[in-house]
């Protein structure tokens, strides 16, 4: 009786678990209850390219100078990166499934397909699978991102193959990419951010 009651209360706590994680801590927050610096900032994203505070800046938000200091950071490395939007998305799909972070993934796995990455690469991340069909470019940011985050390190060979094809620079923003969005990840996973539309999370557990 004692182990089926504790059955019974492990269920409830993960049933409940389940429902906690998915309210947003930190849902949108109309303008009219901004101060002038939240205001401020939120303008200015509203007005750049991404044309709308939405993702980890509706979190981030509470913090306006920490969101546009990063947010100019991420325009660099979204818009601008060496190593090209193509393959910058590549990186940032590889991030979201390494966090699991659902609304990386539900903005970027359709800009990464439009931007010319096959839906059957971005299927294979999705799923945690080696990806087959990758260009030597594709390929090289996949080796360099996934040894990156599983190893928290990058091996010799792994680092010369990135560095003869796309130098010094696109190694550094390579690994800014890499950064930037796992700190994003962290601030949507802790603040639990909402996918966007009220969509269904696109991601499952990360297969173990």
């Amino acid at each position: 009786m004692k182990w089926i009651c504790l059955i019974v209360f492990v269920v409830a706590i993960g049933m409940q678990s389940d429902s906690v994680f998915a309210q947003d801590r930190m849902p949108g927050m109309p303008l009219e209850k901004m101060t002038d610096l939240q205001k401020k900032y939120a303008e200015e994203i509203i007005k750049g390219p991404r044309g709308a505070l939405y993702g980890p800046f509706v979190p981030l938000i509470r913090s306006p100078e920490l969101m546009d200091k990063a947010q100019r950071m991420g325009e660099y490395l979204r818009y601008k990166s060496a190593i090209g939007t193509k393959l910058s998305e590549l990186v940032i799909l590889i991030t979201a499934r390494q966090w699991t972070q659902q609304v990386e993934w539900a903005i970027h796995e359709p800009i990464a397909i439009k931007s010319g990455i096959k839906a059957d690469i971005v299927r294979a991340i999705a799923d945690g699978r080696y990806p087959t069909g990758m260009s030597e470019d594709e390929g090289i940011v996949y080796d360099f991102c996934t040894e990156l985050h599983v190893n928290k390190s990058v091996a010799d060979a792994t680092y010369e193959r990135a560095v003869r094809r796309f130098g010094e620079q696109g190694v550094i923003d390579m690994l800014g990419i890499n950064g930037y969005y796992t700190f994003l990840a962290m601030i949507m996973n802790g603040t639990r951010t909402a996918v966007p539309d009220g969509k269904p999370a696109p991601l499952k557990a990360f297969p173990k």
